[in-house]
This record gives structure tokens, C-alpha cells and sequence, in this order.
């Protein structure tokens, strides 16, 4: 080889050699990024990863492509994440059901705490504990006392078995000491139009699905389900005003396979931060009934290491099986 091009490449090689990671994170990405939605489109978790998918595509200078994978309680779309290339071009919305999934469900194919490497978080939504307006109770300790002078005779319904408002409702009777008695059905939609009937008469409904319904005065909204008050509800107190220690809650995040490199996840989670820092995007989100939750991977990998262990305790006491 000529000495002249061998000192070439030597010196070519040295300079690469000393670029720090953090400049290939610059050049990340380059072609578009897949979010992987374990739900129907509509819904709250699409609404969210589309929602913060425009605003991060804008930051990172590539469309976000949201990928909708609903069934098996979002674990299809939990296992395709975990088998995809660790490239950071598919990512995951993750959700409080990774945390519900990895005790109610047996023969996992992945450990979600392991095989999802987390990445940011996004925020936190309420859900609502409504009851028919024909029920003789209008806060939550005269529904505990009603509860208790009826045991068994008070119908709680759900989005189907091991769903995070069914957790709620479990763990609000785990709580209250309370015997209600469960109705699953295939989505919260059906579960709503019975309460609106009177065939169940309590649910613990997502913010989207029942406030509309609370103002109309269709149903009756006795708390919400997170630690402190909502600004879309404000005069609604929390179940823990009543039941110290409760707080149940649906939250969203970022996730990608666990072998994804670290500079790639740093630029995500410092994008997604800028995302939600936005006051825009915070009205909006606020307008779902999300607040907003903004940290390190590592503070969102302890949330879903605290949910996954919380609940774990909760489907054991309840018995709770998938459908």
C-alpha cells in the first residue's frame, strides 16, 4: 500500500476513534420511527402516541409512524417491541398494563421489567369512580357504607378482567374493605352504557370516556383515582381523601428493546422532555386529563419496577384471570 495512504487511513481511523457517542446520536435518526400502540386507533393510548409522536417527529426531523397492535392486553405489541431490532426505530408506548400483565398472565414469552429498555416517560391520567345517579349515595364513604349494608348486591363494572380500571375497583375494595361484585366486559364502552342503565351500578371510568357524561349530569363522579385533584375536575376529591394510601392511575411512557443503544435512548428521552415541557403540549394533554411526568430513563424504569410490584400484590388478592 502506498505510505502515504496508509498514513492516511491511520490518522482517518484515529479521528473516528475519538468522536464521542454522542455525536452519532446527532446523525439519529434517519429515516422514520415506529411506535408500537397496544390498542385500536381512537382510543386514549393512540391519542397519546400520536399526540407526542407529531411533536417529537418535528424535534427529531423524521415522521413518527404510529403502529397499531391491539389484543392479548398489549402484549402483542410488548413482544414485537422486544424482538425488534435495538436500533431505537421501534419504540414502544408503554402503559400501566405492562405492570398488570406481567402477574396476570402466566406463560409471558418476556419479562417486561428485563426486555424493555424504558426511555421517557409522558404523564399520568385519572381515572374517575362514577356510579349511576339513581344510587342513594353521593360521596365515597356513603358508598362504602352502602356497600357494606348490601354485600355482593352492588355491581362494579369493567373493561374486562386484569384491565387497569378492574385493578382500581380491586384494589378500592382491597382498600375499603368493600364486597362488590365484578362484571367484566369486552371494553369500557358496553360497561358504561349498562351503568347508564343501572345494570351495574359503580365503574371506574377513564377521564375521554365518562366526563362528558359526569356534566351532563348523566352520572355521578364521586372521586378521582390519583393521588392529588384534577384541574378538569376540580371540585371532585380523591379516593385517598377517604381511603388514605389509595392512588390508581393510568400513565404513559416511552419504551424500545433492551439492547437499544444508550446515546439513542438519551436523545429520545431529552426530545421527549422537550416535548412535554411545551406549554401547548401541556394544555393539551391537560385537556385529556393528563399531567405531565418528565425524568431520566432511570426514574421511569423505577415507576414501572414500583406499578409492576403494586399490582402484582393486587391481581393476587383478587384472583383475577385474563379473559
Amino acid at each position: 500500500m502506498n505510505p502515504f495512504r496508509r498514513r492516511f487511513l491511520q490518522l482517518a481511523g484515529a479521528a473516528l476513534a475519538a468522536v464521542p457517542a454522542r455525536a452519532f446520536a446527532q446523525a439519529y435518526p434517519t429515516r422514520p420511527v415506529h411506535v408500537v400502540v397496544g390498542f385500536a386507533p381512537g382510543g386514549g393510548a393512540d391519542i397519546m402516541a400520536r399526540l407526542i409522536g407529531q411533536a417529537l417527529g418535528e424535534r427529531l426531523g423524521q415522521q413518527i409512524v404510529v403502529d397499531n397492535r391491539p389484543g392479548a392486553g398489549t402484549n402483542i405489541s410488548a413482544e414485537l417491541v422486544v424482538k425488534a431490532q435495538p436500533d431505537g426505530y421501534t419504540l414502544l408506548l408503554v402503559n400501566s398494563p405492562a405492570a398488570i400483565n406481567a402477574t396476570l398472565y402466566d406463560n409471558l414469552s418476556f419479562d417486561f421489567i428485563r426486555d424493555i429498555a424504558p426511555v421517557a416517560s409522558i404523564g399520568r391520567v385519572p381515572l374517575i369512580m362514577v356510579v349511576n345517579p339513581a344510587l342513594p349515595a353521593k360521596t365515597v364513604p356513603e358508598f362504602i357504607a352502602y356497600a357494606k349494608a348490601n354485600p355482593g348486591k352492588v355491581n362494579m363494572g369493567s373493561g374486562g378482567n386484569g384491565a387497569p380500571d378492574h385493578m382500581s375497583g380491586e384494589l378500592f375494595k382491597a382498600m375499603a374493605g368493600v364486597n362488590l361484585l365484578h362484571v367484566p366486559y369486552r371494553g369500557v364502552a358496553p360497561a358504561i352504557t349498562d351503568l347508564l342503565g343501572g345494570q351495574v351500578q359503580v365503574i371506574f371510568g377513564t377521564m375521554p370516556a365518562v366526563i362528558e357524561l359526569i356534566k351532563a349530569g348523566k352520572l355521578r363522579a364521586l372521586a378521582v383515582t390519583t393521588a392529588e385533584r384534577t384541574p378538569s375536575l376540580p371540585d371532585v376529591p380523591t379516593i385517598a381523601e377517604f381511603v388514605p394510601g389509595y392512588e390508581a392511575s393510568q400513565w404513559y411512557g416511552l419504551g424500545a428493546p433492551r439492547a437499544t443503544p444508550a446515546d439513542v435512548v438519551e436523545r429520545l428521552n431529552r426530545e421527549t422532555n422537550a416535548v412535554i415541557a411545551d406549554a401547548k403540549m401541556q394544555a393539551r394533554l391537560a385537556e385529556l386529563g393528563a399531567s405531565v411526568v418528565s425524568g431520566t430513563p432511570a426514574e421511569f424504569g423505577r415507576l414501572i419496577v414500583e406499578e409492576t410490584a403494586k399490582w402484582a400484590k393486587v391481581v393476587r388478592i383478587s384472583g383475577a384471570k385474563p379473559d
